[in-house]
């Protein structure tokens, strides 16, 4: 029960559809008591003579109303709690959606991405049907049960009900123990979901890669593997699903051969009528279902404890980053950066060291450097994807830490290396931050990224769906298409973290030079393709986390450094490839 404990905050926001059905439901089984008790004293006045057909078919009929009037009020309390319940699974989805939208991208590196989705359908499934189906079972064999014993024993016979219910006792004890089995191994077989998802989710993005080397043989022996795995967890479960009702039934049949047996002999020594017996055998038919419900609610219980268990354990995990409460003013600011030293967890050496500058508003900032630098670290840095302890990044006066994370985040448009494009239309994609942009808006947009003319040539157009990933596009399409959509924001920062990679040097020049023409924009460029950053304000080199070189490109050429070396080397290997 320590589970509709948990759930509290959902009872009490749903108290009136939660109170409304319970409420029925006693109502119901109140209406349920009579019809056997009638028939008991139907079957006393047949066997006594003392009943008329006309009378017999009048208390016929008022037996079919109240069936049907309790089938009325079935029907209410199933809308309102089995509504309430669904409405309780929309409730949690939405909940892990915005938490999984607050966490910073360590998050998702301890979580992988099938066993998020895992606990975001079976899992909250599970714990929906506790909120419905657990309910009932509860609420509706608590009920019966005790109104029907109270008959049985007050109305009918004391003795014969303890007789009755000798079996239950070991039902029990049997059903708490298989209950404590199907917990353990209920949490097992939904861990064992998720690594398939996992697996899942892996093959198929990376199915290009699988048949590019011929792995599918070996694929699909592992993917056998984690089925076989998975099946085997889930029949753990299944075999403890198939004890419940035998012992169930094996109880119900004791106690109805003790209840007829004693009745019998009650009825031979006329301390009981045969309409009594006859009464009591109904009412312990309708004992027949709390019996159940309370075993089914052992299992119910045990796998929604289990399920919100896990789902528990990320609800538990705040936020790292945290959004500071001042204010960002509208008018646009230089950008101020200190960093003394970051360390990524359980890394010895520092990504960042000593690295400073400052980046007027307006200006291009171009990045450079070897691969492992510091340059995408920098930009989490910036972007407050990882929170900076030994240093400080300024917007004008405000800290970074203490500014508000979403007006912070939102002065920024970020294109990728390797950008994400939804599976919806080309228009659709590059309209992601702005969905109520026109299709002027849209084709202005693409125009400056360079793209418009590439998508006239598709037969549909903008209306073109990508496909998922922007399967259907190239990868200069695919970084053009997100450029697009960054410049369509028209945020005060466009960072481009390598994301001109796929396009030609024709195409790079025109891109940035239409960047340079959107006047008051801060850009940063990290580029390895070292002509991308020839028109920046300033250029840092990191090295092995520190700033090696900076400066303009016209003088970063003149101090033959890595910088230099590099440039002169791109140059070359071009002029090779043209000739």
């Amino acid at each position: 029960m320590q589970v509709f404990w948990q759930l509290r905050w959902y009872f009490r926001q749903q108290w009136r559809r939660y109170g409304g059905a319970i409420g029925i439901l006693i109502l119901v089984s109140l209406f349920e008591l009579l019809p056997p008790r009638a028939i008991g004293w139907i079957v006393d006045d047949v066997v006594a003579g003392e009943m008329s057909l006309t009378v017999m078919f009048g208390w016929l009929g008022g037996l079919v109303a109240i069936w049907f009037f309790v089938y009325f009020l079935r029907i209410i309390w199933r809308v309102w709690l089995f509504g309430a319940a669904a409405e309780m699974g929309t409730v949690l989805r939405n909940r892990l959606y915005k938490h999984f939208s607050f966490h910073p991208p360590v998050f998702f590196e301890r979580h992988k991405t099938g066993d998020l989705m895992a606990r975001s359908t079976n899992d909250v499934n599970a714990v929906v049907m506790t909120a419905g189906e657990g309910v009932l079972t509860a609420a509706d064999s608590l009920i019966t049960g005790i109104a029907v014993l109270f008959v049985m024993t007050t109305m009918l016979s004391w003795e014969l009900t303890l007789l009755a219910l000798a079996p239950m006792p070991l039902m029990a004890i049997a059903v708490f123990f298989l209950g404590r089995q199907l917990h353990s191994r209920f949490s097992a077989s939904q861990a064992a979901f998720s690594d398939l998802m996992d697996k899942t989710q892996e093959s198929l993005n990376g199915v290009r890669m699988i048949r590019a080397f011929g792995l599918e043989k070996r694929q699909q022996a592992d993917f056998a593997a984690v089925t076989d795995f998975v099946g085997d967890k889930n029949l753990g479960v299944a075999r403890v699903d198939a004890k419940f009702d035998p012992v169930i039934q094996l109880a119900i049949g004791m106690s109805f051969f003790l209840s007829i047996a004693g009745g019998a002999y009650m009825v031979h020594h006329d301390r009981l009528s045969l309409g009594d017996l006859t009464a009591f055998t109904l009412y312990q038919g309708l004992m027949i279902w709390p019996m159940l419900a309370m075993a089914w609610l052992f299992n119910i219980l045990e796998r929604g404890s289990a399920a919100w268990n896990r789902l528990k354990q990320l609800f538990d995990q705040h936020p790292e980053i945290v959004s500071g409460e001042q204010q960002l003013t509208k008018q646009r600011q230089p950008l101020q950066v200190a960093i003394s030293q970051f360390y990524w967890p359980e890394q010895k050496q520092p990504a960042l060291a000593d690295v400073s500058f400052t980046l007027e508003s307006g200006k291009m900032l171009g990045l450079a450097g070897p691969i492992g630098s510091g340059k995408s670290t920098l930009l989490a840095l910036l972007l407050r994807q990882q929170e900076l302890t030994d240093g400080t990044i300024h917007y004008g006066d405000v800290a970074l830490r203490e500014a508000n994370l979403d007006q912070w985040r939102s002065r920024f448009a970020v294109v990728s290396q390797t950008p994400f494009l939804f599976s919806r239309s080309i228009a659709d994609n590059i309209a992601l931050g702005r969905p109520e942009a026109s299709m002027a808006q849209i084709r202005a947009a693409a125009e400056a990224a360079c793209i418009d003319s590439d998508i006239m040539q598709f037969p549909e157009g903008y209306q073109t769906l990508v496909g998922e990933k922007g399967i259907t596009l190239s990868g200069g399409q695919k970084q053009r298409i997100a450029i697009a959509r960054a410049l369509l924001l028209d945020a005060e920062i466009l960072i481009l973290d390598d994301a001109l990679s796929a396009v030609d040097g024709k195409t790079e020049h025109r891109i940035l030079t239409n960047l340079r023409q959107q006047r008051g924009k801060t850009v940063i460029v990290i580029a390895h393709r070292l002509t991308a950053l020839e028109e920046a304000d300033m250029i840092l080199v990191l090295q092995q986390g520190r700033v090696a070189e900076q400066g303009t490109h016209s003088s970063l050429i003149k101090e033959e450094n890595w910088y230099a070396e590099m440039y002169r080397y791109q140059k070359l290997e071009q002029a090779i490839e043209e000739a």
